[in-house]
């Protein structure tokens, strides 16, 4: 989230009335963290960790949370090419859910298959379901919107057996989410759905939460950290 990534930052928002905090995304196998290196060259550090501690940095972090905030789910978003890095992660004890990144834009993870280009492959479903089959933990996915088919993508992820579809509902052009995709989606798969994008007031939280989706997440409305709006009563 524009270069916030730390444990340090989650423990500071979580109190506003968070249930789950993020961590990441991280990239954890080797053609993932090539493409991270190109983006540090450009500035964007949060995005790169060598593979020789990513997954110490990733436990480190995840304990941090956990121990100021025991009660809160923590949840960490990843990219890699394959599922067994990912797998890899149920090695982490007080880490709660995985979520597979199938959101980010950088050109530099599009061009090896990654992020929102995670939508476009054809065996994404299995490759879901390897991840889902093989770990402990709550599966997560997170996907932007009006990228692909939503719906088709929607069933695919249902079907694979995740525990959540995390969904930036992206309008182009728009400074609001698509609460219509959400609607849709929340319509015709029985997975959880959590709902991102702009959201900044409880207006917006309401106009969310009528969708249908199970919950919704905050990212730059944080950025400050501090929330200036109430999130409890929802």
């Amino acid at each position: 989230m524009a270069g916030i990534t730390d444990a340090n930052f989650l423990n500071k928002v979580i109190p506003y009335g968070f249930n789950v905090a993020t961590l990441g995304g991280f990239n954890l196998d080797k053609p993932t963290i090539k493409a991270s290196k190109k983006i540090l060259e450009r500035g964007r550090e949060e995005f790169h960790f060598p593979q020789n501690i990513i997954y110490s940095h990733i436990k480190n972090e995840v304990n941090s949370i956990k121990d100021v905030n025991p009660n809160v789910k923590v949840s960490v978003n990843v990219r890699s090419t394959t599922p067994e890095a990912i797998i890899k992660l149920d090695e982490i004890e007080q880490l709660d859910i995985i979520e597979i990144n199938c959101h980010c834009r950088q050109p530099e993870f599009l061009e090896i298959g990654c992020g929102q280009s995670m939508l476009e492959r054809s065996d994404l479903g299995e490759f879901i379901s390897n991840v889902v089959n093989n770990v402990s933990k709550e599966v997560s996915v997170k996907t932007r919107a009006n990228v692909v088919d939503d719906l088709e993508i929607a069933k695919i992820i249902d079907k694979s057996g995740a525990n959540y579809l995390h969904i930036d509902a992206m309008k182009p052009g728009v400074f609001d989410a698509d609460y219509d995709i959400l609607r849709e989606i929340c319509s015709n798969v029985n997975v959880p759905v959590i709902g991102n994008n702009s959201i900044d007031s409880e207006e917006k939280i309401i106009k969310m939460l009528d969708t249908g989706v199970s919950g919704f997440s905050i990212a730059r409305a944080t950025i400050s950290g501090k929330l200036n709006f109430n999130i409890s009563n929802f």
